[in-house]
Protein backbone atom coordinates (compact mmCIF):
# COMPACT_ATOMS: atom_id res chain seq x y z
CA UNK A 1 0.00 0.00 0.00
CA UNK A 2 1.48 3.66 -0.82
CA UNK A 3 1.97 6.50 1.54
CA UNK A 4 -1.07 8.32 0.09
CA UNK A 5 -3.37 5.46 0.67
CA UNK A 6 -1.90 4.70 3.55
CA UNK A 7 -3.17 8.52 4.87
CA UNK A 8 -6.21 8.20 3.36
CA UNK A 9 -7.42 4.96 5.54
CA UNK A 10 -6.15 6.57 8.42
CA UNK A 11 -8.55 9.73 7.70
CA UNK A 12 -11.61 7.16 7.42
CA UNK A 13 -9.86 5.62 10.61
CA UNK A 14 -10.81 8.78 12.67
CA UNK A 15 -13.61 10.09 11.19
CA UNK A 16 -15.09 6.64 11.95
CA UNK A 17 -13.98 6.91 15.38
CA UNK A 18 -15.01 10.59 15.60
CA UNK A 19 -18.20 9.59 14.39
CA UNK A 20 -19.02 6.66 16.84
CA UNK A 21 -18.13 8.98 19.30
CA UNK A 22 -20.65 11.68 18.48
CA UNK A 23 -23.59 8.90 17.75
CA UNK A 24 -23.26 7.75 21.27
CA UNK A 25 -23.74 11.35 22.84
CA UNK A 26 -26.44 11.95 20.84
CA UNK A 27 -28.17 8.04 21.74
CA UNK A 28 -27.26 9.48 25.41
CA UNK A 29 -29.87 12.48 25.24
CA UNK A 30 -32.38 11.31 22.81
CA UNK A 31 -34.20 7.89 24.16
CA UNK A 32 -36.16 6.53 21.62
CA UNK A 33 -40.16 6.71 22.50
CA UNK A 34 -40.94 2.93 21.74
CA UNK A 35 -39.19 -0.27 20.07
CA UNK A 36 -36.11 0.76 17.88
CA UNK A 37 -36.78 -0.98 14.31
CA UNK A 38 -33.67 -2.96 12.82
CA UNK A 39 -34.03 -3.27 9.10
CA UNK A 40 -31.39 -6.08 8.28
CA UNK A 41 -30.43 -6.91 4.72
CA UNK A 42 -27.44 -8.73 3.61
CA UNK A 43 -26.25 -8.11 -0.25
CA UNK A 44 -24.22 -10.33 -2.05
CA UNK A 45 -21.64 -9.95 -4.90
CA UNK A 46 -22.61 -13.38 -5.90
CA UNK A 47 -20.36 -14.86 -8.66
CA UNK A 48 -20.71 -18.63 -8.93
CA UNK A 49 -17.90 -18.03 -11.64
CA UNK A 50 -15.50 -16.47 -9.17
CA UNK A 51 -11.99 -17.73 -10.10
CA UNK A 52 -12.67 -18.72 -13.47
CA UNK A 53 -13.56 -22.34 -11.99
CA UNK A 54 -15.08 -25.56 -14.66
CA UNK A 55 -18.42 -24.93 -15.30
CA UNK A 56 -19.40 -28.07 -13.31
CA UNK A 57 -17.61 -26.35 -9.95
CA UNK A 58 -19.40 -23.33 -10.64
CA UNK A 59 -22.88 -25.05 -10.82
CA UNK A 60 -21.87 -27.28 -7.07
CA UNK A 61 -21.65 -23.44 -5.53
CA UNK A 62 -24.68 -22.03 -6.92
CA UNK A 63 -26.85 -25.79 -6.09
CA UNK A 64 -25.29 -25.34 -2.58
CA UNK A 65 -26.93 -22.75 -1.98
CA UNK A 66 -29.97 -23.60 -3.32
CA UNK A 67 -30.30 -26.43 -1.17
CA UNK A 68 -28.96 -25.37 1.84
CA UNK A 69 -29.91 -21.69 2.39
CA UNK A 70 -33.90 -22.45 2.19
CA UNK A 71 -32.84 -24.62 4.90
CA UNK A 72 -31.28 -22.40 7.19
CA UNK A 73 -33.54 -19.17 6.70
CA UNK A 74 -36.56 -21.60 7.15
CA UNK A 75 -35.87 -21.85 10.41
CA UNK A 76 -36.12 -17.78 11.27
CA UNK A 77 -38.81 -15.29 11.84
CA UNK A 78 -39.02 -11.96 11.94
CA UNK A 79 -41.10 -9.52 13.98
CA UNK A 80 -43.35 -9.61 10.67
CA UNK A 81 -43.37 -13.54 10.51
CA UNK A 82 -40.65 -13.19 7.46
CA UNK A 83 -38.07 -15.24 7.24
CA UNK A 84 -34.34 -13.85 5.74
CA UNK A 85 -34.43 -13.22 2.27
CA UNK A 86 -30.80 -12.81 -0.04
CA UNK A 87 -30.21 -10.23 -2.02
CA UNK A 88 -27.99 -11.84 -4.56
CA UNK A 89 -26.45 -9.37 -7.31
CA UNK A 90 -25.47 -11.47 -9.99
CA UNK A 91 -22.64 -10.40 -11.94
CA UNK A 92 -23.76 -9.05 -16.10
CA UNK A 93 -20.55 -10.07 -17.40
CA UNK A 94 -20.36 -13.41 -15.90
CA UNK A 95 -24.06 -14.21 -17.49
CA UNK A 96 -24.96 -18.48 -17.12
CA UNK A 97 -28.53 -18.97 -18.36
CA UNK A 98 -28.25 -22.04 -16.32
CA UNK A 99 -27.32 -19.80 -13.31
CA UNK A 100 -29.86 -17.31 -13.86
CA UNK A 101 -32.69 -19.57 -14.15
CA UNK A 102 -32.00 -21.34 -11.02
CA UNK A 103 -31.30 -18.18 -9.10
CA UNK A 104 -34.60 -17.36 -10.26
CA UNK A 105 -36.40 -19.81 -9.12
CA UNK A 106 -35.17 -19.57 -5.75
CA UNK A 107 -36.27 -16.27 -5.14
CA UNK A 108 -39.60 -17.16 -6.91
CA UNK A 109 -40.15 -19.10 -3.98
CA UNK A 110 -39.47 -16.17 -1.58
CA UNK A 111 -35.90 -16.73 -0.51
CA UNK A 112 -34.23 -13.62 -1.93
CA UNK A 113 -34.30 -11.54 -4.99
CA UNK A 114 -31.67 -10.35 -7.88
CA UNK A 115 -29.96 -7.59 -8.66
CA UNK A 116 -27.05 -5.99 -10.68
CA UNK A 117 -23.62 -6.32 -10.17
CA UNK A 118 -21.15 -5.61 -13.27
CA UNK A 119 -17.74 -5.31 -13.31
CA UNK A 120 -16.27 -3.08 -15.98
CA UNK A 121 -13.07 -1.44 -17.25
CA UNK A 122 -11.77 0.73 -19.35
CA UNK A 123 -15.29 2.02 -20.72
CA UNK A 124 -16.61 5.39 -22.17
CA UNK A 125 -20.09 6.40 -21.18
CA UNK A 126 -21.81 5.51 -24.40
CA UNK A 127 -20.12 1.78 -24.08
CA UNK A 128 -21.19 1.79 -20.66
CA UNK A 129 -24.74 2.70 -21.34
CA UNK A 130 -25.02 -0.16 -23.83
CA UNK A 131 -24.11 -2.38 -21.15
CA UNK A 132 -26.64 -1.21 -18.52
CA UNK A 133 -29.19 -1.25 -21.24
CA UNK A 134 -28.29 -4.58 -22.09
CA UNK A 135 -28.18 -5.86 -18.57
CA UNK A 136 -31.36 -4.47 -17.98
CA UNK A 137 -33.03 -5.92 -20.59
CA UNK A 138 -32.03 -9.28 -20.22
CA UNK A 139 -33.23 -9.67 -16.20
CA UNK A 140 -36.46 -8.30 -17.34
CA UNK A 141 -36.85 -10.53 -19.40
CA UNK A 142 -36.31 -13.15 -16.84
CA UNK A 143 -38.78 -11.56 -14.64
CA UNK A 144 -36.33 -10.58 -11.70
CA UNK A 145 -36.70 -6.83 -11.61
CA UNK A 146 -39.49 -4.95 -10.44
CA UNK A 147 -40.43 -1.47 -11.68
CA UNK A 148 -41.10 1.95 -11.50
CA UNK A 149 -44.56 3.33 -11.01
CA UNK A 150 -44.10 4.34 -14.82
CA UNK A 151 -43.19 0.68 -15.89
CA UNK A 152 -39.86 0.86 -16.42
CA UNK A 153 -37.43 -1.51 -14.85
CA UNK A 154 -35.70 -0.95 -11.71
CA UNK A 155 -32.90 -2.22 -9.71
CA UNK A 156 -30.32 -2.03 -7.31
CA UNK A 157 -26.57 -1.98 -8.23
CA UNK A 158 -22.95 -3.26 -7.18
CA UNK A 159 -19.85 -1.74 -8.84
CA UNK A 160 -17.37 -4.65 -9.50
CA UNK A 161 -13.97 -3.85 -7.36
CA UNK A 162 -15.67 -1.12 -6.15
CA UNK A 163 -14.75 1.34 -8.57
CA UNK A 164 -18.07 3.12 -8.92
CA UNK A 165 -17.85 6.10 -10.74
CA UNK A 166 -14.50 5.85 -12.16
CA UNK A 167 -13.16 5.70 -8.27
CA UNK A 168 -10.46 3.32 -9.13
CA UNK A 169 -7.33 3.45 -11.43
CA UNK A 170 -4.38 1.90 -9.80
CA UNK A 171 -0.89 0.75 -11.36
CA UNK A 172 -1.75 1.34 -15.20
CA UNK A 173 -4.99 -0.32 -14.35
CA UNK A 174 -8.74 1.28 -14.50
CA UNK A 175 -11.35 -0.17 -13.09
CA UNK A 176 -13.88 2.10 -14.47
CA UNK A 177 -13.26 4.00 -16.73
CA UNK A 178 -16.61 6.49 -16.77
CA UNK A 179 -17.26 9.86 -14.73
CA UNK A 180 -20.76 10.20 -15.12
CA UNK A 181 -21.39 6.66 -14.32
CA UNK A 182 -24.00 7.88 -11.75
CA UNK A 183 -26.43 9.83 -14.24
CA UNK A 184 -25.82 6.75 -16.12
CA UNK A 185 -27.45 4.79 -13.51
CA UNK A 186 -30.42 6.85 -12.94
CA UNK A 187 -31.15 7.13 -16.51
CA UNK A 188 -31.15 3.33 -16.76
CA UNK A 189 -33.61 2.89 -13.72
CA UNK A 190 -31.25 2.35 -10.26
CA UNK A 191 -33.01 2.88 -7.45
CA UNK A 192 -30.12 2.79 -5.37
CA UNK A 193 -26.12 1.99 -4.99
CA UNK A 194 -24.74 -0.73 -2.61
CA UNK A 195 -21.44 -0.91 -2.95
CA UNK A 196 -19.92 0.02 0.08
CA UNK A 197 -18.19 0.24 2.55
CA UNK A 198 -15.07 -0.01 0.63
CA UNK A 199 -12.43 -0.23 3.78
CA UNK A 200 -8.65 0.06 2.39
CA UNK A 201 -9.95 1.45 -1.30
CA UNK A 202 -9.33 4.75 -1.53
CA UNK A 203 -12.78 4.49 -3.47
CA UNK A 204 -14.17 4.63 0.28
CA UNK A 205 -16.89 7.20 0.50
CA UNK A 206 -15.24 10.16 2.81
CA UNK A 207 -19.06 10.03 4.27
CA UNK A 208 -19.51 6.99 6.32
CA UNK A 209 -22.16 5.06 7.91
CA UNK A 210 -24.87 7.09 6.11
CA UNK A 211 -27.58 6.87 3.41
CA UNK A 212 -27.38 9.67 1.26
CA UNK A 213 -28.14 11.39 -2.38
CA UNK A 214 -25.01 11.71 -4.47
CA UNK A 215 -24.71 14.58 -6.87
CA UNK A 216 -22.58 13.50 -10.08
CA UNK A 217 -20.38 15.35 -11.32
CA UNK A 218 -19.65 14.47 -15.40
CA UNK A 219 -16.41 16.12 -15.59
CA UNK A 220 -14.88 14.36 -11.94
CA UNK A 221 -14.61 10.97 -10.82
CA UNK A 222 -15.83 9.77 -7.22
CA UNK A 223 -18.80 12.44 -7.01
CA UNK A 224 -20.40 9.96 -4.98
CA UNK A 225 -17.44 10.92 -2.17
CA UNK A 226 -20.37 13.38 0.14
CA UNK A 227 -23.39 13.72 -0.15
CA UNK A 228 -26.76 15.01 1.24
CA UNK A 229 -28.11 12.80 3.95
CA UNK A 230 -31.50 11.41 3.57
CA UNK A 231 -33.42 13.34 5.94
CA UNK A 232 -37.72 13.37 7.22
CA UNK A 233 -39.53 15.53 5.46
CA UNK A 234 -37.25 16.37 2.93
CA UNK A 235 -37.43 15.85 -0.22
CA UNK A 236 -34.40 13.80 -2.10
CA UNK A 237 -32.47 15.86 -3.74
CA UNK A 238 -29.79 14.08 -5.70
CA UNK A 239 -28.13 11.72 -8.94
CA UNK A 240 -28.49 8.73 -7.02
CA UNK A 241 -29.27 6.92 -3.77
CA UNK A 242 -26.83 5.29 -1.84
CA UNK A 243 -27.07 3.40 0.80
CA UNK A 244 -23.93 2.18 2.72
CA UNK A 245 -23.17 -0.37 5.36
CA UNK A 246 -21.32 -0.18 8.71
CA UNK A 247 -18.08 0.64 9.16
CA UNK A 248 -17.07 0.73 12.64
CA UNK A 249 -13.87 0.86 14.96
CA UNK A 250 -12.88 -1.61 17.85
CA UNK A 251 -10.10 -2.61 19.58
CA UNK A 252 -8.92 -6.07 19.17
CA UNK A 253 -6.28 -7.43 21.22
CA UNK A 254 -4.89 -7.93 24.37
CA UNK A 255 -2.44 -6.44 26.44
CA UNK A 256 -0.04 -4.79 24.82
CA UNK A 257 -1.05 -6.30 21.46
CA UNK A 258 -4.60 -4.00 21.46
CA UNK A 259 -5.21 -2.27 18.31
CA UNK A 260 -7.61 -0.41 16.74
CA UNK A 261 -9.35 -2.37 14.08
CA UNK A 262 -12.25 -1.96 11.54
CA UNK A 263 -15.54 -3.65 10.94
CA UNK A 264 -16.35 -3.57 7.27
CA UNK A 265 -19.48 -5.30 7.69
CA UNK A 266 -18.58 -8.01 5.31
CA UNK A 267 -18.89 -11.40 6.28
CA UNK A 268 -16.31 -13.23 5.38
CA UNK A 269 -14.66 -16.61 5.92
CA UNK A 270 -11.73 -14.56 7.83
CA UNK A 271 -14.09 -12.32 9.39
CA UNK A 272 -16.50 -14.89 11.29
CA UNK A 273 -19.65 -13.52 12.61
CA UNK A 274 -19.54 -12.84 16.58
CA UNK A 275 -22.46 -11.37 18.72
CA UNK A 276 -19.96 -8.01 19.19
CA UNK A 277 -20.32 -7.37 15.46
CA UNK A 278 -23.92 -7.38 15.11
CA UNK A 279 -23.48 -5.04 18.77
CA UNK A 280 -21.00 -2.86 16.55
CA UNK A 281 -23.61 -2.87 13.37
CA UNK A 282 -26.68 -1.44 15.29
CA UNK A 283 -24.99 0.99 17.22
CA UNK A 284 -23.23 2.61 13.87
CA UNK A 285 -26.89 4.03 13.74
CA UNK A 286 -27.23 4.24 10.19
CA UNK A 287 -30.44 6.12 9.61
CA UNK A 288 -32.70 8.46 8.31
CA UNK A 289 -31.84 11.87 9.60
CA UNK A 290 -34.41 12.67 11.74
CA UNK A 291 -35.78 8.84 12.81
CA UNK A 292 -33.65 7.55 14.97
CA UNK A 293 -35.27 5.20 15.99
CA UNK A 294 -35.14 3.07 12.63
CA UNK A 295 -31.61 1.10 11.94
CA UNK A 296 -30.89 -0.07 8.79
CA UNK A 297 -28.02 -2.58 8.88
CA UNK A 298 -27.17 -3.35 5.47
CA UNK A 299 -23.99 -6.24 5.38
CA UNK A 300 -22.18 -7.45 2.27
CA UNK A 301 -20.60 -10.77 1.04
CA UNK A 302 -19.32 -13.01 -1.29
CA UNK A 303 -21.35 -15.92 -1.00
CA UNK A 304 -20.67 -17.57 -4.02
CA UNK A 305 -16.98 -17.85 -2.78
CA UNK A 306 -15.73 -21.17 -1.62
CA UNK A 307 -14.28 -20.37 1.70
CA UNK A 308 -17.13 -17.79 2.04
CA UNK A 309 -20.31 -20.11 1.02
CA UNK A 310 -18.95 -22.76 3.85
CA UNK A 311 -18.52 -20.41 6.54
CA UNK A 312 -22.02 -18.41 6.32
CA UNK A 313 -24.36 -22.02 4.99
CA UNK A 314 -22.24 -23.73 7.81
CA UNK A 315 -22.80 -21.77 10.93
CA UNK A 316 -22.51 -17.92 10.26
CA UNK A 317 -26.19 -17.29 8.65
CA UNK A 318 -27.50 -19.48 11.27
CA UNK A 319 -25.48 -17.31 14.22
CA UNK A 320 -26.17 -14.01 13.24
CA UNK A 321 -29.95 -14.65 12.39
CA UNK A 322 -30.33 -16.81 15.60
CA UNK A 323 -28.83 -13.67 17.65
CA UNK A 324 -30.49 -10.85 15.70
CA UNK A 325 -33.72 -12.64 16.88
CA UNK A 326 -32.82 -13.50 20.86
CA UNK A 327 -31.42 -9.71 21.25
CA UNK A 328 -33.04 -7.33 18.79
CA UNK A 329 -36.61 -8.44 18.49
CA UNK A 330 -38.55 -8.46 21.92
CA UNK A 331 -40.77 -6.15 20.56
CA UNK A 332 -40.04 -3.50 23.53
CA UNK A 333 -36.89 -2.40 23.16
CA UNK A 334 -36.66 -3.59 19.34
CA UNK A 335 -38.10 -5.20 16.12
CA UNK A 336 -36.36 -6.91 13.80
CA UNK A 337 -36.80 -6.79 10.05
CA UNK A 338 -35.51 -9.21 7.39
CA UNK A 339 -35.63 -6.92 4.07
CA UNK A 340 -33.84 -7.28 0.93
CA UNK A 341 -32.20 -4.16 -1.15
CA UNK A 342 -35.47 -3.49 -2.35
CA UNK A 343 -37.51 -3.53 0.53
CA UNK A 344 -34.79 -1.55 2.50
CA UNK A 345 -35.16 1.38 -0.32
CA UNK A 346 -38.58 1.44 0.22
CA UNK A 347 -38.52 1.95 4.01
CA UNK A 348 -36.11 4.51 3.48
CA UNK A 349 -38.15 6.54 1.21
CA UNK A 350 -41.04 5.45 2.97
CA UNK A 351 -39.32 6.99 6.32
CA UNK A 352 -37.87 9.72 4.25
CA UNK A 353 -41.57 10.89 2.80
CA UNK A 354 -42.83 10.24 6.87
CA UNK A 355 -45.49 8.23 5.36
CA UNK A 356 -47.61 6.36 8.00
CA UNK A 357 -46.99 3.34 6.66
CA UNK A 358 -47.20 -0.03 8.82
CA UNK A 359 -43.31 -1.72 7.89
CA UNK A 360 -45.10 -4.69 5.47
CA UNK A 361 -46.84 -1.97 3.17
CA UNK A 362 -43.84 0.12 3.23
CA UNK A 363 -41.78 -2.85 2.17
CA UNK A 364 -43.32 -2.67 -1.04
CA UNK A 365 -44.41 1.27 -1.03
CA UNK A 366 -43.13 2.62 -4.11
CA UNK A 367 -41.15 -0.60 -6.18
CA UNK A 368 -42.96 -3.69 -5.67
CA UNK A 369 -42.12 -7.45 -5.53
CA UNK A 370 -41.14 -8.68 -8.96
CA UNK A 371 -43.16 -10.81 -10.98
CA UNK A 372 -40.74 -13.70 -11.53
CA UNK A 373 -42.34 -14.26 -14.87
CA UNK A 374 -40.86 -13.86 -17.85
CA UNK A 375 -42.28 -11.21 -20.70
CA UNK A 376 -40.80 -12.81 -23.23
CA UNK A 377 -40.78 -16.91 -24.95
CA UNK A 378 -37.35 -16.01 -26.92
CA UNK A 379 -34.60 -18.73 -26.33
CA UNK A 380 -31.15 -17.81 -25.75
CA UNK A 381 -27.93 -19.86 -25.74
CA UNK A 382 -26.28 -20.73 -22.81
CA UNK A 383 -23.95 -18.60 -21.23
CA UNK A 384 -24.83 -15.80 -24.21
CA UNK A 385 -25.33 -12.23 -23.74
CA UNK A 386 -27.82 -10.29 -25.60
CA UNK A 387 -27.28 -7.80 -28.72
CA UNK A 388 -27.90 -3.93 -27.37
CA UNK A 389 -31.10 -3.23 -26.39
CA UNK A 390 -33.02 -0.14 -27.02
CA UNK A 391 -33.09 2.11 -24.09
CA UNK A 392 -36.18 2.04 -21.62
Amino acid sequence: MNAAASVFNVGIALRAAAQAGSKRLRRAVRKPSGPVDLFLCVVDHFEPQVGQPTAALARMRLEDWLHRYPQIAGRHRDADGRSPAHSFFYPYDEYDEWEFRRLTALCADGWGEIDLHLHHKDDTSDSLRRKFQDAVHLYHDHGVLPVWPDGRPAFGFIHGNWALDNSRCENGHNFCGVNNELTLLAEQGCYADFTFPAWQHTAQPRQINSIYYALDDPSKPKSYDRGTPVRTGVPGSGTLLLVEGPLVPFITGEGKRRRVAMDDSDLAFCRRYAPERLDRWVRAGIQVEGCPDRIFIKLHCHGAADQNREALLGNDFEALFSDAEARYNDGTNFRLHYVTAREMYNVVKATEAEAHLSIPVARDWILPRPTYQARTAKSRNHGSVPATAASW
